[in-house]
């Protein structure tokens, strides 16, 4: 049986054009719009066959888009979106963009068409069709869509999150309160919404406590375990070495403690270690690894809840739903 994919493939443009050349082919340029009537035409298919595929009733699939699917952080958030779509009789699809536009806007097809039925973001890069929505005046996406762990504030959807601009601050607090004055930070790539807000957590308590921010104790990294490791390498090789480092991820916390002990230093003696996030495999480093606690089950399981409220259109109590960390203390900050 044809299907409008195939139309999609015959014509050489997305499932998304196919879609709007019937439904709107006012708003598709004529070249693809000629090009899909040709495809239609060839494949002996009519319009009202396609259109009936797009007017089918929901399918119970919904789409989790993770960043990486190797970063153990999601697959947590992951596990509790699946036990709760299960109980609720959903499908979980997962979608990995490897920070891909195309990619993300492939998934978003997929529920513009109807081929599922909603999207569940735990990045920060957004889908073509929702960022050209806001620029074009409209502030809820065409799509059904929940934001976990990142937010997008122009964006009125719902999200869950954690406040990252209070954690960081609680962790660089506690960095102070250990007796540390030379405080660097790893943060994740600097135009992510993340980083954004787990810099000014940093730079918030760094002001309190007097002590001043320094450009050249920010390390960028990229939330990865070998993007720690380089990132402390420069920052002992800079000059003047910190005696404490907040990173923005367990990972990229593992990786700098690595280039600490490397260097011939203790830790936390030499140089205090907190990361951000709580992976299991923090508690078995050397030393154990201080680190905020993200709530993961809870934002997996908040995020699916939302997707069907917004699905079945049911009201929600709140559109932005804060959930709390905590910070985990260990080894790698323990009081000399």
């Amino acid at each position: 049986m044809v299907t409008i994919r195939d139309i999609a493939k015959r014509a050489g443009v997305s499932v998304a054009t196919v879609s709007r050349t019937l439904r709107e082919p006012e708003a598709v340029r004529p070249v693809r719009r000629e090009r899909v009537q040709a495809a239609i035409d060839e494949m002996n298919y009519t319009p009202d066959a396609i259109a009936r595929q797009l007017r089918r009733r929901s399918n119970e699939t919904i789409i989790v888009i993770v960043p990486e699917i190797a970063n153990p952080f999601f697959s947590g958030i992951v596990q509790a979106i699946e036990n709760v779509a299960h109980d609720l009789g959903y499908r979980v699809l997962i979608g990995e963009t490897q920070g891909k536009q195309e990619r993300l806007d492939y998934y978003a097809d997929m529920v513009q068409t109807r081929v599922a039925d909603g999207l569940i973001l735990l990045g920060s890069l957004m889908p073509r069709i929702v960022t050209n929505a806001l620029d074009s005046g409209q502030k809820e996406p065409p799509i059904p869509m929940v934001l976990a762990c990142e937010h997008f504030e122009p964006l009125e959807c719902p999200k869950v999150v954690i406040d990252n601009i209070a954690a960081a601050h609680l962790a660089v607090s506690h960095l102070i309160e250990s007796g540390r004055r030379r405080i660097a930070t790893i943060t994740g790539p600097l135009d992510n919404p993340l980083t954004v807000d787990r810099l000014q957590g940093y730079r918030d308590a760094l002001e309190e406590a007097g002590l001043p921010f320094r450009e050249d104790w920010v390390a960028p990294g990229d939330f990865s375990i070998e993007s720690g490791y380089s990132a402390m390498r420069s920052l002992l090789d800079a000059g003047q070495m910190p005696d404490g480092v907040f990173c923005a991820g367990d990972e990229m916390a593992v990786g700098a403690m690595h280039a600490i002990r490397e260097a011939g230093l203790v830790i936390p003696r030499a140089i205090a270690v907190v990361g951000f996030d709580d992976l299991r495999f923090g508690a078995f480093a050397a030393p154990p690894l201080t680190t905020i606690r993200q709530p993961a089950n809870e934002l997996g399981e908040t995020a699916m809840r939302m997707m069907d409220a917004v699905l079945h259109k049911r009201p929600l109590d709140q559109l932005k739903v804060v959930l709390p960390h905590v910070l985990v203390t260990r080894g790698s900050t323990a009081m000399s």
